[in-house]
């Protein structure tokens, strides 16, 4: 009856949007981990790591077990966490600073900016407008300076600690007993007013760092010195646990624990790979399932009942829910949803699709991508090429079957709902890299996939085959800006023409602007052509890549750049809007402007829909 009379309040407060009663409002403790992977608690099956504190928090609240990051890397996440907003809506895309650009990336990243916008207000600034105390302890990593600094966006007491200490009785292995000493610090002096505890702790992620006795007791563990890890964060999340309920706060007071991301699976510095995230494929750098599928664990006593949640949520989705718990001003624009129903009301969520915009490269191998999840299945678009995979992801949570050949129409309806999407979050692309090397980016692309690697029973064993790979994407040799080899070669060049930019010959082809659109459509006409204006960067021989669809194909087409030319058959892909790439020859091209056409010469049926036309410089 009680918890019947509080949601009915909640809803009431809700509706006329006001601010609950002082008594009403939870304390909102959340911790973040760094870098935990999905397995990486014993509550979520990992039987080599000892989480005693955090199993009894999953058992005491609820336990999410599709829940997702909005990103798989740090601080794309932690502002979306933050602001309730996503990480494209933001165009905060990739860690701070990021990955620069060099020519072993066929895509220019589009430029970050310094941190977390001020137009995006935060929990800590929403929070602390309602009369909470707020802090921030530990990782913050959305900007250093004022107006950008967790000081200055709505946190009373900071504290970063120190991440990189030498492992201690009193640190911890990465700071974090130095940090949670202060968290109690906050909480006891606050323990008679409401309160926002943001707990972001450094620990597990890279440089991996543990006091020596516990890593020799952990000597059996996949990776010794990670296990140790895991073990003093979830000592750390047991004291402050304990502190609340020694403040006599445990009813009162609403906590969150999850990580930025999926855990580190590949070699990375020292001792690692860090984890493994099986079943999921992949890990942190990657959008399939391994590196941004997370734990959360949602507690508030008397008020949450617990259980599992098998419904997939996003980690962000707890900036709306905290500020409606809290009678704070709503997060606007919202791109996530309230889990209040889920958490209080015994309710359900609406089904809704999940996206994720990556333009980048990551430090792990992860390339620039974006992803949709439907209900049971899940698209990735690799924006290098084009190329487009699905998988039914319940059925398949290794993403080892891609279904995209045979399913052309969901790949279709999926693809266009992420690119309407994208534009209605105006997402950052990147673009083609005039200087790239293909020859860089095959020793870490293509020569070895880092979201393939075979499970074996130790980090050490896994690493020894990334060694060539991580020498690749670290850099050997020369230097560029990013610290990484650009290499001695002179093949270099590449162009990427888009639907969108091109001149249009004819009656009935044009570029089809719809949002859930981005390509040359109705190409019925024979006579009917499409032509660009561009600059070939360097003189040599060029292979000519296609972004095409086709629900037929056989049409016989001509490519032509200057006096240069090559045909091709279009292919059936089962779909005008699923598209393929497909390298269809190669031109000896001379340097400087020129223009590229494509024309039939003759047409069965529709000729095609088209997407881009590439020029990608080889030896």
């Amino acid at each position: 009856m009680k918890r019947l009379l509080f949601f009915l309040l909640l809803a009431c407060c809700a509706a006329d949007g006001s601010a609950l009663p002082p008594a009403a409002r939870p304390n909102i403790l959340f911790i973040l981990a760094d870098d935990l992977g999905i397995n990486d608690l014993g509550a979520y099956g990992r039987a080599g790591h000892r989480t005693p504190n955090l199993d009894r928090l999953a058992s005491e609240g609820k336990r999410f077990t599709n829940a997702y990051a909005p990103h798989p890397v740090c601080s794309p996440t932690r502002a979306a966490l933050l602001s309730g907003q996503h990480p494209a809506r933001l165009q905060l895309t990739n860690f701070l600073p990021g990955r620069a650009d060099w020519p072993g990336h066929r895509l220019l990243q589009p430029p970050l900016p310094s941190g977390l916008s001020t137009d995006a207000p935060t929990l800590g600034e929403k929070l602390q407008k309602a009369g909470y105390a707020t802090a921030c302890i530990g990782k913050w990593h959305l900007g250093g300076r004022a107006p950008l600094d967790a000081a200055s966006r709505g946190f009373d007491f900071v504290f970063a600690g120190k991440p990189n200490t030498v492992p201690t009785a009193e640190e911890g292995g990465k700071g974090e007993f130095g940090q949670v000493a202060k968290a109690e610090e906050f909480l006891g002096a606050n323990a008679t007013r409401p309160f926002f505890l943001y707990l972001a702790f450094d620990n597990p992620h890279v440089p991996l760092a543990a006091q020596p006795e516990r890593i020799a007791a952990k000597a059996g563990s996949f990776n010794p010195v990670y296990a140790a890890m895991i073990e003093t964060l979830d000592a750390a999340v047991g004291r402050v646990l304990d502190k609340v309920d020694a403040l006599g706060l445990r009813e009162k007071t609403l906590v969150v624990f999850c990580s930025d991301n999926g855990g580190l699976h590949v070699l990375e510095g020292r001792d690692t790979p860090a984890t493994h995230n099986t079943p999921f494929r992949a890990g942190k750098g990657f959008l399939y399932e391994g590196g941004i599928r997370d734990p959360l664990l949602v507690r508030w006593a008397g008020k949450v009942v617990p259980g599992l949640v098998s419904t997939p949520v996003v980690l962000a989705d707890m900036a709306p829910t905290i500020v409606e718990l809290a009678g704070a001003e709503l997060c606007k624009p919202c791109d996530y949803t309230s889990l209040v129903p889920v958490l209080l009301g015994g309710g359900s969520l609406a089904e809704r699709p999940l996206y994720w915009h990556m333009p980048n490269y990551t430090n792990q191998g992860g390339r620039p991508s974006g992803a949709i999840r439907e209900g049971d299945w899940k698209l990735l678009e690799h924006y290098e090429d084009g190329r487009m995979e699905l998988f039914e992801v319940r059925a398949d949570p290794s993403e080892q079957n891609d279904l995209s050949a045979s399913e052309p129409a969901r790949v279709a309806a999926m693809r266009g709902k992420l690119e309407a999407w994208r534009r209605s979050v105006n997402a950052s692309m990147p673009r083609a890299n005039p200087a790239f090397q293909p020859a860089l980016w095959t020793a870490c692309y293509d020569a070895f996939d880092p979201s393939r690697i075979e499970l074996r029973g130790t980090a050490a064993e896994m690493a020894v085959p990334m060694e060539t790979w991580r020498k690749a994407m670290s850099g050997a040799g020369g230097k560029g800006s990013a610290g990484i080899a650009v290499g001695t070669e002179e093949v270099s060049g590449l162009v990427h023409l888009e639907a969108r930019d091109a001149q249009v010959h004819g009656e009935k082809l044009r570029y089809e602007a719809p949002p859930q659109k981005d390509t040359l459509g109705f190409w019925v006409d024979e006579k009917d052509w499409a032509e660009w204006d561009c600059e070939i960067p360097q003189a040599g021989r060029y292979a000519v890549e296609v972004l095409q669809g086709c629900s037929k194909g056989g049409s016989l087409v001509e490519v032509s750049v200057g006096d240069a030319k090559l045909s091709f058959t279009v292919a059936d892909t089962g779909h005008f809007q699923r598209f393929v790439p497909r390298r269809v020859g190669v031109l000896e091209l001379p340097a400087g402007k020129t223009s590229v056409g494509v024309k039939p010469l003759e047409k069965k049926g529709a000729v095609m829909d088209l997407r881009r036309v590439s020029l990608i410089r080889v030896p």
